[in-house]
């Protein structure tokens, strides 16, 4: 449990650092005066003053924050600084700035996938673990053992490259080349629809021939430019599933039992550590994209929210008005309260309760 607890504790640690890091080097490149460097909240454990800004850990690691000079309409900036205060920045600026730090979590999570990638990782191989008798795979002759090494002649190697064929073929007899001891041997199998669900919990039809895998990992290694093409792909598509989560999470297709929280991500990230560093550092990036996304949703008190009141300035050509700020960001403060109660609250279910 401790070392699930230190393990979680680094992810969350360095994901916010990452993100505030973001904020903090578009902040310093537009001139903005940074007041202080926050790796998390409450009260300050441990700081030092270097030039103009404040670095400090505090003792609450659920987050952390950059102070900027003139941040709030309200701040007292003495008028031999206005030209470094955040107020003054054009609506451009400060998009930049808040948008950098979400930014930043999905450029983290590319490079550690480019590392995962790059430095060698384990995948599903295209062996068979088992044969559904009623399904048209084993009509054809396939059996448990085969390896699959082609399907209409484009040679596969691992079983996610199974699975997008799969999903783009269409309903007509297909050849499938299998490896069965020293021999290779072709089958002609028409795909058969299925009805199941996805990841969202929907009803979508799927194309299969009645295979399971086995259990045998191989072991990949990609060059520079395949690395980079996949970890590319991989952020693109794990920010795409978690957008079209938090959606679905809306509509009310997706229970709210489903959030998670930091007690959630302390527990997961003890788990992968355990598993393998390779584990672990693929969970610190799929958490990332999470806190990329969440950060950019329109909610006031977010990056997204900050993002929001700007192009209404850009739009309008006048300010928000300070006390619809003060208002929205009560409101948007209370929704996140709610929220993490609610991820809170899952997480003890989890833990102690198992539901």
């Amino acid at each position: 449990m401790i070392g699930s607890v230190i393990y979680g504790i680094i992810a969350l640690s360095l994901l916010i650092l990452v993100h505030e890091l973001g904020h903090f080097i578009v902040a310093r490149k537009a001139g903005v005066k940074v007041l202080s460097f926050s790796l998390g909240f409450g009260k300050k454990l441990l700081k030092y003053k270097r030039g103009d800004t404040e670095y400090a850990l505090s003792a609450i690691p659920l987050g952390g924050y950059v102070k900027l000079l003139g941040e709030s309409p309200g701040d007292e900036v003495p008028p031999e600084e206005l030209h470094r205060s955040y107020y003054q920045k054009s609506p451009f600026v400060k998009i930049l700035i808040a948008f950098t730090g979400p930014f930043f979590n999905l450029l983290f999570a590319f490079i550690l996938f480019f590392f995962v990638f790059l430095s060698g990782y384990t995948v599903l191989s295209t062996k068979i673990g088992n044969v559904d008798k009623t399904y048209p795979a084993y009509e054809a002759g396939i059996r448990e053992g085969d390896v699959i090494v082609a399907i209409d002649n484009e040679a596969i190697t691992e079983w996610s490259d199974l699975m997008e064929i799969m999903a783009k073929i269409e309903l007509k007899p297909i050849k499938v080349t299998v490896k069965r001891g020293d021999q290779l041997l072709d089958f002609m199998v028409t795909p058969k629809e299925v009805e199941g669900k996805n990841i969202f919990g929907d009803t979508i039809k799927r194309k299969v021939i009645g295979v399971g895998a086995s259990n045998d990992f191989i072991t990949k290694k990609e060059g520079l430019f395949s690395a980079v093409t996949k970890a590319t792909y991989q952020t693109y598509n794990l920010t795409k599933i978690t957008i079209l989560g938090i959606v679905k999470l809306i509509e009310g297709s997706i229970s709210p039992k489903q959030i998670g929280g930091p007690l959630l991500i302390l527990e997961v990230a003890g788990k992968q550590a355990k598993e393998g560093k390779k584990n672990l550092i693929y969970f610190i990036a799929i958490i990332s994209i999470n806190l990329g996304v969440i950060n950019l949703l329109p909610i006031p008190i977010l990056d997204g929210g900050h993002i929001l009141f700007h192009l209404i300035e850009i739009i309008t050509r006048r300010r928000v008005s300070e006390r619809f700020i003060d208002v929205a960001q009560k409101v948007g403060m209370g929704i996140l309260v709610v929220i993490m109660t609610l991820a809170f609250f899952n997480d003890i279910m989890r833990m102690f309760f198992g539901k």
